[in-house]
């Protein structure tokens, strides 16, 4: 990930640019990062990635064992 300090992030701005799109640039400001700069393209995917449930693999894959374990279980009590 890149780091540019403000100044240069402004007197730099179009290379700025064609770098986020390369990878994800933090504006740093009087010492401290105050911001990050990515391409659309990251953005877009961030935001589908946002409404999906973030499920441990570990429990997903405890659960459908639990599933298919107790199925005639399960299936006998929502009838």
């Amino acid at each position: 990930m890149a780091v540019i300090n403000a100044t240069d992030a402004k007197n730099r701005f179009g290379e700025l640019l064609d770098l986020s799109q390369v990878e994800p640039v933090i504006i740093r400001k009087n010492g401290r990062d105050v911001s990050i700069l990515i391409s659309i393209e990251q953005y877009r995917q961030m935001e589908a990635q946002r409404g999906e449930p973030k499920v441990n693999p570990l429990v997903a894959k405890l659960h459908a064992e639990s599933v298919k374990r107790w199925k005639r279980v399960y299936e006998a009590l929502a009838k």
